[in-house]
């Protein structure tokens, strides 16, 4: 069973705050609920860039996405 959307949120959160890499594909986001149509995931993920929960990261040919505090932290660093 797909999970609601409050907990497809925090387990998108919960991946990219803890993910070797600061910045993920939306592909990686769908091992977050393998039961939700990708779709749904990328909808999902746009709204929490929308609510600041996550940022769009361009690598110049990609579009990725980050957590705003661990994207800027790590490229200050």
């Amino acid at each position: 069973m797909a999970l609601s959307k409050d907990e497809l949120k925090n387990a998108i959160e919960e991946k990219a705050t803890k993910s070797p890499k600061p910045q993920l594909y939306i592909k990686d986001f769908y091992k977050c609920d393998p039961d939700s149509k990708p779709r749904v995931i990328k909808n999902v993920a746009n709204e929490m860039v929308r609510e600041g929960r996550l940022m769009f990261w361009s690598s110049g040919s990609t579009t990725m996405y980050a957590i705003p505090g661990r994207i800027q932290n790590e490229e200050g660093a």
